[in-house]
C-alpha cells in the first residue's frame, strides 16, 4: 500500500514539475535543431529565446526605413545603418540613442549618404560606411566628422570600365580595409590604411553543377563558344576576429565552402572537420517555396571558437564551433516575435544575439537559455584548453539532451587531450566520430603495449629459458639412452 502511494505521489510531482517548468522551446515560435551523423535533423532545446523587438519608434527617432546593417563594438555600443533614411544611429550599451549621423562635411559643404549597405566600427570608434550608390567608403570619427574617403580605386589589375560599388566593409587593427563589392568575382578588395588598393583576398573557386557540365560535354564547339563562362560567385558578407582572420560568406548553390576564414595571405583556413561542411541546412527540399541550399548573407564571429551565419532563404541562424561542427540552428519566417521577414544582419551584444530585419524594420534581441549558455561555455572552455571544466559542462548538457552528438564528441576530445584514451573511445563511439575514435584507439593500443611491454618481455624470456632448458634436458636424455644401448 505504501509503495502504491509513493508511486502515485511521484507521478503527481512529476506532472507538477512538467507544468511548472516547460521546455524553453515551448516559448519560442521556432524549432531548434542540429544534424547527426546520418544528416538527420535532431531537435534540441532552444539555445536562445526572443526577448524584445527594437524599432525606430521605440528609440524615439522615427521609423526605420529598410535598414541594411548593424554593428556592435566590444564594449557594447550599437551602430545601426538605417539605409532608407540615409543615416547612422549610434546607441550606448543600454540601447539609449547617443546621436544620429545623417550628413558630414566635405570642404565645408554638407554631404549625405546614398543607400549605404554596410557598416563597421573600429576599436577607436572610427566608423566605416559602404556608401553604395555613391561608390565610396566613408570613414568618420565617432562624432560624425569626416576622416577620409576611399573611392575610385586605381590598379592595372582592374578593368578599364570598373565601377566601384561597395556593399560590406570591415578593417583590421593595422587599418587595412576589406570590402565586398558588387561585381567583384576575383575576391574581397583590400586597401591599405591610406585607402590605396592592394589587390584581392580569398578568390572563390569556379564551380558548376552536374547539369551544366553535362550540357557543356554534349554541346558543339560553336555552342560552347556562345555559352556564358563559369565565373566565381561574389562574396556576400565579411567580418573579422581579434586575430585578424577575415570571415566571409558567399551565395553559391554549387559550393560546399560558402563560409571562409581567410588568413593574412588570403588562404582559406576554415576547419571543416564535422560530418558535413558548415553551409547552413544540409537537408532541404529541391522544389517549391524556400527550396534549395541556404543563402548565407551575414556572419558574426562570437569568440570562444564560435561563429554564427544568417540564412536569408529560410530566415535561420546557424552557430558553429571552430571545428566547423553545427552546434545548433534556430529561427524561421513569420509574424511573431522571434521569427523574421527579411533578416539581413546578425550581431552580438554581450551574451545576447541581435538580428536586423529589413522587412519588419526592427531589431530582434535574443537571450540565451540555460542550454545555450552551457553549450557556449563548454565550447569556449575546450577552445581555451580548459579540458576538465569543459567535460563537466558537456556532461550537464547531456543531462538536458542525451541525443546531442557534439557533447559526446566534446567530452571525447577533452579526454583525449587528458590522455584518457580508453574513456575517450567510448564517447567518440557514442558521438559517431570515426576519425577521433581511430586516433584514440591507436593511442590506447600504444599505451597498452607500453604498459605491458615488461610483462610481455618477461613472459618471452621465461618461455625462451624453458625452451632452452627443455632442449638441453632432451639432449641429455638422448645421450644417456645412446650410451645405455651401447
Amino acid at each position: 500500500m505504501r509503495l502504491q502511494k509513493a508511486i502515485v505521489l511521484a507521478a503527481i510531482l512529476s506532472m507538477l514539475a512538467a507544468v511548472a517548468a516547460p521546455a524553453a522551446s515551448a516559448a519560442t515560435p521556432y524549432e531548434a535543431y542540429t544534424y547527426n551523423y546520418y544528416e538527420e535533423s535532431v531537435p534540441l532545446p532552444a539555445p536562445y529565446v526572443p526577448e524584445k523587438a527594437v524599432t525606430g519608434q521605440s528609440l524615439g527617432i522615427g521609423n526605420f526605413n529598410q535598414p541594411n546593417d548593424i554593428f556592435v563594438t566590444e564594449d557594447g555600443f550599437i551602430y545601426i545603418l538605417d539605409s532608407g533614411n540615409a543615416r547612422i544611429i549610434a546607441l550606448d550599451n543600454q540601447w539609449r540613442v547617443l546621436r544620429t549621423i545623417d550628413s558630414f562635411e566635405i570642404d565645408g559643404a554638407a554631404n549625405k549618404f546614398a543607400n549605404p549597405s554596410g557598416i563597421f566600427v573600429s576599436e577607436n570608434k572610427e566608423i566605416y560606411v559602404a556608401d553604395t550608390d555613391k561608390g565610396r567608403i566613408v570613414i568618420l570619427n565617432n562624432e560624425g566628422e569626416l576622416i577620409r574617403i576611399v573611392d575610385n580605386p586605381q590598379s592595372e589589375i582592374l578593368p578599364p570600365d570598373f565601377k566601384f560599388v561597395p556593399l560590406k566593409v570591415t578593417a583590421d587593427k593595422a587599418g587595412r580595409i576589406f570590402v565586398v563589392a558588387r561585381g567583384m568575382y576575383e575576391g574581397i578588395m583590400q586597401f591599405d590604411e591610406n585607402g590605396r588598393f592592394l589587390g584581392y583576398v580569398g578568390t572563390i573557386k569556379v564551380t558548376a553543377n552536374p547539369a551544366d557540365r553535362l550540357w557543356r560535354a554534349l554541346a558543339t564547339d560553336a555552342q560552347q563558344a556562345q555559352m556564358q563562362l563559369f565565373i566565381p560567385t561574389e562574396f556576400a558578407s565579411v567580418d573579422i576576429d581579434h586575430k585578424g582572420f577575415v570571415y566571409a560568406t558567399t551565395i553559391d548553390i554549387n559550393s560546399t565552402e560558402t563560409i571562409k576564414r581567410l588568413n593574412p595571405s588570403g588562404a582559406d583556413v576554415l576547419k571543416r572537420f564535422g560530418h558535413f561542411p558548415p553551409r547552413g541546412d544540409i537537408r532541404y527540399r529541391m522544389l517549391g517555396n524556400n527550396s534549395g541550399p541556404s543563402k548565407l548573407v551575414d556572419i558574426k564571429v562570437l569568440g570562444g571558437g564560435m561563429y554564427v551565419a544568417l540564412d536569408s532563404l529560410r530566415a535561420r541562424l546557424f552557430t558553429y564551433n571552430d571545428e566547423g561542427e553545427l552546434l545548433y540552428a534556430f529561427g524561421g519566417r513569420g509574424t511573431q516575435l522571434g521569427v523574421f521577414n527579411t533578416p539581413v544582419a546578425v550581431e552580438r551584444v554581450a551574451d545576447k544575439l541581435v538580428v536586423l530585419d529589413r522587412g519588419k524594420n526592427n531589431i530582434v534581441v535574443f537571450s540565451p537559455t540555460r542550454f545555450g549558455n552551457l553549450v557556449g561555455s563548454a565550447t569556449t572552455e575546450h577552445y581555451n584548453g580548459n579540458t576538465d571544466r569543459s567535460v563537466d559542462i558537456w556532461r550537464e548538457v547531456l543531462r538536458m539532451n542525451s541525443n546531442f552528438d557534439i557533447a559526446y564528441r566534446g567530452i571525447g576530445r577533452s579526454l583525449l587531450m587528458q590522455k584518457k584514451n580508453k574513456e575517450a573511445m567510448t564517447y567518440f563511439k557514442l558521438g559517431m566520430d570515426r576519425k577521433y575514435y581511430s586516433t584514440a584507439f591507436k593511442r590506447y593500443r600504444r599505451e597498452v603495449m607500453q604498459e605491458q611491454f615488461g610483462n610481455v618481455m618477461t613472459a618471452l624470456m621465461v618461455l625462451l629459458f624453458a625452451f632452452v632448458a627443455y632442449r638441453i634436458a632432451r639432449k641429455v636424455r638422448v645421450g644417456r639412452s645412446e650410451r645405455h644401448e651401447a
